[in-house]
């Protein structure tokens, strides 16, 4: 048996019943979903930076989408304050590093 406590994708469970395992599972909803989403962000967003793979960027952007739903977040409000954002502080696009501030 090995414990995993995790929001996983929905065929996860047809997966793990395909290599003969039991799986044992309960649907999350309202703030235990949220908060579930918020923890594999970070889970996707860790393993992203470990490797750089593209699948793992890929998960990363499939959990923002899926908070971005299970919060009602308005696409079009988010572009803004993105853009919002960018004008006030910028992107990340030259690379700039704040080594300290003296």
């Amino acid at each position: 048996m090995t414990e995993h406590d995790k929001l996983v994708r929905d065929r996860i469970p047809e997966v793990v019943r395909e290599n003969d395992e039991t799986p044992v599972t309960h649907v999350a909803d309202g703030e235990e979903y949220r908060r579930r989403l918020r923890e594999k962000l970070c889970e996707e967003a860790e393993e992203f930076r470990e490797d750089g793979d593209p699948e793992e960027l890929a998960d990363v952007l499939e959990v923002v989408a899926a908070i971005r739903d299970a919060t009602e977040s308005d696409r079009e409000e988010l572009e803004r304050l993105l853009e919002e954002k960018a004008e006030e502080r910028g992107r990340f696009d030259d690379g700039v590093v704040l080594e300290r501030v003296e």
